[in-house]
């Protein structure tokens, strides 16, 4: 594009970096940008629908037809979410190093229709009765099969290594769709991640709402066997694309960070070994002299990213002990309509679309002339902005269980823990709303400052570093669960009894804050002292 950014460069320029689908390089006109990406947001929607349908009620699908007590299922779906953020690097890894994001989104797409489909077929093994509930003091469900358990967890894990491959990519191939060096691309990649988030929110919020219901009250092979479908008309979808897409030269046909990294290992032991090397590793060397400055790019990002885990561990309460908490309230909305727990995980994505455009077009422009920051506020600052409101979220998540304790106790409820305590569904609403408000600055400004600051070659690899720390801070939260049930046990009652009337959720949230706020302390000093990569166009932000 001309440096004067003309409307006729803009519309019949070409994006030099980039090629059509034929391999030709990429005209503006019919080629990336908002076309394009729309075409992809629509893919992550239904990809979110899908994997959400199956995540956010798996825990009444383990404590009911499977029989796991609360622990154990909280605990193995933490570990599972550990499994499904964390495979995003080796997909990552893959997409930049071989097979190129395109390709990969298609084959994770595969893999996706392939695990849906046998969970689905999986809940037909089942003996029990799907509305079943297995709480001390209530009919246990039937155990299941060894048949049902191995082919459950066998498709679940398969549903985790598709995510693995479709994640990381799908958003870097979309902001791929905007030419960071056009002025007017870069502001529409910067807004991108805005709308992505939205999005993908609006369709979790009907996602919950819709088959959350169908699975606790119709049954659960048609409530997972729908993501299904959804997810093979997003295939259709993206392949339709095809041709407005921009793909990169180099995407797919570099050699990946973790592989260059390794040679490069393999020469120095030789060095060591030999006190020299011959021409041929010599010439690796040389292949390699960008290595360290990529390896001190992604090393940087190390103290923000370890500085966020402790956020992933109170998000990953939102899918497991919030639903077992709002299951024991009274969910009924007039006579009939009674709310299924899973439900109000919606309220998440219904604040997320409500103040994601008051964010994007009043918030930013109003912060834009009081910082001269062009994104109002900087990725770091937004990042702790949501820190700070998933600590006061927790806060309030453990002042309502203390309320709903005392509440069962007086009206004699202690051990009847299938009758509905008496106390409204909607006190459980400012929890989930308090973690969309964080959602709305702290995911996405992760989002963007790990597609951001990698290396540009990096990107697939650092928005998986993005989904790693929810990943970690899966298997963290798994990890203090199981620790603390089997602590809490031997002195007489575990904090996550199936009977959560007996139960103490409430120390296990003050826990959570307390070390949230720890944790923002730590952030703080990391951000205040870190160098954004892109010097120029960062520099009044810093």
């Amino acid at each position: 594009a001309r440096a004067d950014g003309s409307s006729m460069e803009e519309d019949d320029g070409i994006d030099v970096a980039a090629v059509d689908h034929r391999g030709r390089p990429a005209p503006r006109a019919s080629t990336g940008r908002w076309r394009s990406a729309l075409f992809i947001i629509a893919v992550e929607i239904a990809e979110r629908f899908s994997f959400y349908g199956v995540s956010a009620n798996l825990i009444s699908y383990l404590t009911g037809p499977l029989g796991e007590s609360n622990a154990k299922a909280a605990s193995a779906i933490n570990a599972w979410n550990g499994v499904a953020q964390l495979l995003p690097l080796l997909g990552a890894a893959l997409a930049d190093s071989c097979l190129g994001r395109y390709r990969t989104i298609v084959i994770a797409s595969l893999l996706y229709i392939l695990g849906l489909g046998m969970l689905a077929l999986s809940t037909l093994l089942s003996s029990g009765d799907h509305k079943c509930i297995n709480t001390d003091g209530g009919t246990p469900c039937p155990p299941p099969s060894g048949l049902q358990m191995a082919a459950f967890y066998t498709s679940l894990y398969l549903v985790a290594l598709a995510q693995g491959g479709h994640k990381p990519c799908v958003q870097a191939f979309g902001a791929d769709q905007f030419d960071a060096s056009h002025p007017r691309e870069a502001v529409s990649r910067s807004s991108f991640f805005n709308w992505w988030y939205f999005g993908i929110c609006a369709g979790t919020a009907v996602t919950l709402v819709f088959l959350s219901y169908i699975q606790d009250n119709i049954g659960w092979g048609l409530g997972f066997g729908i993501p299904c479908v959804v997810m093979l008309c997003a295939l259709a979808v993206f392949l339709l694309g095809t041709r407005t897409y921009r793909y990169y030269a180099s995407d797919g046909k570099q050699r990946s960070l973790f592989a260059r990294a390794g040679e490069a290992f393999a020469v120095w032991r030789s060095k060591r070994r030999n006190a020299q090397v011959d021409e041929e590793e010599q010439g690796v060397v040389i292949r390699n002299a960008d290595l360290i400055e990529e390896v001190k790019g992604v090393l940087r990002l190390f103290p923000i990213w370890a500085t966020c885990l402790i956020y992933a561990v109170a998000f990953s309460q939102s899918s497991t002990f919030f639903t077992k908490q709002a299951a024991t309230l009274d969910r009924h909305v007039g006579k009939r309509v009674q709310v299924p727990p899973a439900a109000l995980q919606s309220f998440i994505s219904i604040t997320i679309v409500l103040f994601m455009p008051i964010y994007d077009r009043a918030i930013v422009p109003l912060a834009r002339r009081c910082t001269g920051v062009s994104s109002g506020i900087t990725m770091l600052q937004r990042i702790g902005v949501g820190m700070v409101l998933s600590l006061v979220s927790m806060v309030v998540a453990a002042l309502v269980e203390t309320r709903r304790l005392r509440i069962a106790a007086d009206a004699g409820l202690a051990d009847l823990p299938r009758v509905p305590v008496p106390m409204s569904l909607w006190w459980m609403v400012p929890q989930y709303v308090l973690f969309g408000a964080a959602d709305v600055f702290t995911m996405v400004g992760l989002q963007e400052f790990f597609y951001d600051q990698v290396p540009d070659k990096l990107r697939s690899i650092g928005l998986a570093l993005y989904l790693s720390i929810f990943g970690i801070g899966s298997f963290i939260s798994s990890g203090l669960v199981s620790g603390i049930d089997k602590w809490s046990s031997e002195r007489g009652q575990s904090w996550f009894s199936n009977n959560l009337n007996r139960g103490h959720l409430d120390y296990f949230y003050w826990l959570i804050a307390a070390l949230s706020a720890l944790e923002l302390v730590v952030y703080v000093f990391f951000a205040v002292t870190f160098k954004y990569k892109k010097k120029e166009n960062m520099a009044t932000e810093i």
